[in-house]
C-alpha cells in the first residue's frame, strides 16, 4: 500500500530504511564542496574584517565540517546492520548536519549584527547553497531537513529581526515561510521516494518468493545454494497423502494445509538456514552448519523433527493427518559437490517414499549414517 495512504508513523521496512540511510551517506562530494566553500568564505570574512566573531565561527564551521566528513568516511558500507544501528547512523547524520547548519547560520547572524552588507550576502549565499544541497539528499528523511533548516535559518531570521530596517524584518519573516514550504516539499519528496523503494522491494519479493506460503521459491533457493560458502545439509521434503486431502476437501483446504506446513517448517529451522517451497507439495531446507564442519547428528535431527511435526494433525475445519518423507544430503562449499547435490537429495527422498513414507533417508554419499530411518 502506498505510504501516502497509510499512517505517517508506520515504521519503515528494515531494507527500505537501510537504503535511505545509505543514500544519506553517499553525499561525500557535496559535503566536502560546501564545507570547503563555507570555510573559505568564513576565513575570508575574518581576515578582511579582523573580527574575532567571524574567526570563532570559522573555527566552528571547520569543526562541524570535519565531524560530517568523518561520519561519512566511517559509515559501514557493505556489511549488514541491525535496525538499531541503522537508526543510530541516521540520527548521527542528522545531528552532524544540524550542527553544521547552525555554524553556517551564525555566520549570517554575525554579518547582520555587524551591519556587514557584503558579509551578509556572502554568508546568506552559502546558507542557501547548503540548504539546496541538503534537500537534494536529506529529504529522504524529512526530520533531518526540518531540523537542519531550523538550525540554519533561525540565526539568520533572528539577525534580520534585530535590524531596525523594515526590509530586513520582512526578509526574516519570509525565511519562516520558506521553512514551512521546505517542510512540505521534503515530506512530499520523501513520500514519493519511499513509495518507489517499497514498490521495488515488493516486486523483488514477489520474484523470489512463493505467493501462497511466503517462502522463498525455487529460484531463490538455488541462488542461496550457489552462494553458501560453508559445509551444509540439504533436506528435500515431500508430503505423504496430500493429494487425497486436496481432492476430498478442495483446493482452498489444500492451500491452507500448505500454508500451515510452511509455518511448521519455519519453526523447525529456528531462524537458521532457509526453507523454500520448490513447487506443489515439495519443500527444501538449506541448513548451514554453525561450526563450519559437517554435523551429521544436527542434519538428522532436523530431518527427523520436520517429519515428526508434519505428521501431527492439521486444522482445516476438521482435523486431518498427513505425513512427510525426507531425503538428506551433505555438501561442502566446493562447486563439484554442489553440482550433484540436488540429484543426490532427490534420490534419497525417492528412497524414503519408496519405503512407505513417514521417514528420512540419507543419500548414498552421506558419511557415517546411510539408509532410511522411520519416526
Amino acid at each position: 500500500m502506498p505510504r501516502s495512504n497509510r499512517a505517517p508513523a508506520l515504521p519503515l521496512h528494515p531494507s527500505v530504511h537501510r537504503e535511505l540511510v545509505d543514500l544519506l551517506y553517499t553525499a561525500l562530494p557535496q559535503v566536502g564542496a560546501i564545507a570547503l566553500t563555507a570555510l573559505t568564505g568564513a576565513v575570508a570574512l575574518a581576515m578582511v574584517s579582523g573580527d574575532q566573531g567571524y574567526a570563532v565561527i570559522a573555527a566552528l564551521i571547520l569543526l562541524t565540517a570535519a565531524l560530517r566528513i568523518s561520519g561519512l568516511l566511517r559509515y559501514p558500507r557493505g556489511r549488514p546492520l541491525t535496525p538499531a544501528e541503522v537508526l543510530h547512523w541516521e540520527r548521527a547524520y542528522g545531528l552532524r548536519s544540524s550542527a553544521f547548519g547552525l555554524a553556517l547560520g551564525l555566520l549570517s547572524y554575525r554579518a547582520l549584527e555587524l551591519a556587514d552588507a557584503p558579509g551578509a550576502w556572502i554568508s546568506f549565499g552559502l546558507a542557501m547553497s547548503f540548504c539546496v544541497g541538503m534537500v537534494s539528499r536529506a529529504a529522504v528523511r524529512p526530520w533531518i531537513v526540518l531540523l537542519t533548516a531550523a538550525m540554519l535559518l533561525a540565526p539568520v531570521a533572528l539577525g534580520g529581526f534585530m535590524r531596525p530596517e523594515l526590509p530586513y524584518k520582512l526578509g526574516a519573516a519570509m525565511l519562516l515561510l520558506f521553512w514551512v514550504t521546505l517542510r512540505e516539499a521534503s515530506r512530499h519528496l520523501s513520500t514519493a521516494f519511499i513509495d518507489r523503494l517499497e514498490a521495488k522491494l515488493a516486486l523483488a519479493h514477489q520474484a523470489s518468493h512463493d505467493v501462497l506460503t511466503g517462502l522463498p521459491n525455487r529460484a531463490a533457493f538455488l541462488s542461496a545454494l550457489e552462494s553458501v560458502d560453508t559445509p551444509h545439509a540439504v533436506i528435500a521434503l515431500d508430503l505423504d497423502g496430500f493429494k487425497p486431502i486436496n481432492d476430498r476437501l478442495g483446493h482452498h483446504a489444500g492451500d491452507a494445509l500448505l500454508r500451515q506446513v510452511a509455518e511448521r517448517l519455519r519453526g523447525c529451522m529456528g531462524g537458521q538456514g532457509i526453507v523454500a517451497r520448490m513447487g506443489g507439495d515439495e519443500f527444501m531446507l538449506l541448513f548451514p552448519f554453525q561450526a563450519g564442519v559437517p554435523d551429521v547428528s544436527a542434519a538428522q535431527n532436523l530431518a527427523r523433527h520436520a517429519v515428526m511435526v508434519l505428521g501431527k494433525p492439521f486444522d482445516l475445519g476438521e482435523s486431518v493427518t498427513i505425513g512427510a518423507s525426507a531425503g538428506i544430503a551433505l555438501a561442502g562449499p566446493g562447486e563439484a559437490e554442489r553440482s550433484s547435490l540436488l540429484e543426490r537429495v532427490d534420490m534419497a527422498l525417492y528412497a524414503a517414499k519408496r519405503d512407505g513414507g513417514g521417514r528420512w533417508c540419507w543419500s548414498e554419499a552421506a558419511p557415517v549414517l546411510d539408509g532410511c530411518h522411520a519416526v
